[in-house]
């Protein structure tokens, strides 16, 4: 069957994925707007400063892009819980790299990459090929990242390295966010690095999904795999691609996560791969697969880093206040997703 064919038999199902996948993505971004509001008017003028918003972005922007792949993964309806164990894995690879064997920060960026990638395809062979279970086959990948972290280095350092420590404190500054602080004095609103790239794939990731073959696929394999293959999609293919590209994202994520904290431990990153799914799902993915966007995503990585500091500013520092907050929206976003899914159904039947 020709690409224009498939295009015309899966136009119907795609026009119904989308619609889901837009609902839920206006959705989400209703919730974010509605808690950073809330934020404003009960935890004072703090989070009104642009400088705030930003710092939202400066800290999470290794989240942003790991979550983006767990996105991809899951529209296809997988998973990927080792990207948490590879973030630590590069993390420590190039601290070491750079600090021990007097490296410099190009080969380290490329260090990062090949490490992603290997988990990826790796991952994504187990998968695709032997069909073994994604969970466990992560799983596999988590404890092994986790265990060669150990191994590469035990205790935790900063990197030393002067030409890392330039890029890491370089900072783009935002025109016309600044701010007068307690002194007078006019202080610049800034992003860092990591915020850029993180854009940036979220930008690319957008435009695969939304307007190319291999996009289209990732949601005729989440949507249904039999249908996929009588539109002469090559599922396993698709499947293989999904986790390698998320492995190049927890690679790329791993260098931007270190580029933030500038030092190499195993406990670091601990939890990531939780957070980037419980963020998948806030931004309207599901887990089923079949439906999900970046941009949800994007959003989601926001609502939950919002949360987090919303508890915090209310003097709940206790740990488990914020699980208790983020285990509460992501029940109620599956709620709204299964509600979603049930209107989809019932319009399917009527038809």
């Amino acid at each position: 069957m020709s690409e224009k064919d498939m295009k015309k038999v899966g136009a119907p199902k795609q026009k119904v994925g989308m619609t889901d996948t837009n609902l839920l993505l206006t959705i989400t971004i209703v919730v974010f707007f509605a808690m950073y509001i809330g934020a404003i008017l009960f935890q004072g003028k703090g989070f009104l400063k642009p400088q705030t918003f930003l710092n939202i972005l400066n800290a999470n922007a290794s989240l942003i892009i790991v979550a983006c792949g767990m996105s991809i993964v899951m529209i296809t309806g997988g998973i990927d819980i080792s990207v948490g164990g590879v973030v630590a894995l590069v993390s420590m690879c190039c601290a070491v790299y750079l600090d021990f064997k007097g490296g410099n920060v190009f080969v380290a960026i490329l260090i990062a990459i090949l490490i992603g990638l290997a988990f990826g395809m790796v991952q994504g062979f187990l998968v695709a090929y032997l069909d073994i279970q994604p969970f466990i086959v992560s799983l596999a990948g988590m404890f092994f990242a986790r265990g060669m972290t150990t191994i590469v280095n035990t205790k935790p350092f900063n990197v030393a390295n002067e030409q890392f420590k330039q890029l890491k404190e370089t900072r783009i500054i935002v025109p016309g966010l600044g701010s007068v602080n307690k002194l007078g004095k006019y202080v610049n609103a800034y992003v860092e690095i990591g915020v850029i790239v993180a854009l940036i794939c979220v930008i690319v990731l957008f435009i695969m999904l939304r307007w190319t073959k291999l996009g289209r696929g990732f949601y005729a394999v989440g949507g249904n795999q039999q249908s996929a293959l009588m539109l002469g999609i090559n599922v396993k293919k698709t499947k293989f691609l999904s986790h390698t590209i998320c492995g190049l994202l927890a690679g790329i994520g791993g260098f931007v996560y270190f580029m933030h904290v500038g030092s190499g431990s195993a406990s670091h990153a601990s939890g990531m791969e939780m957070n980037a799914i419980a963020s998948s799902i806030i931004g309207g993915t599901m887990l089923t697969g079949g439906v999900g966007n970046i941009i949800g995503t994007f959003f989601g990585v926001l609502s939950l880093s919002t949360i987090q500091n919303i508890v915090s500013s209310a003097g709940l520092d206790q740990a488990w206040w914020t699980g208790i907050t983020i285990a509460s929206m992501l029940c109620l976003f599956l709620v709204v997703q299964s509600v979603v899914m049930a209107r989809s159904k019932k319009k399917t039947q009527k038809k």
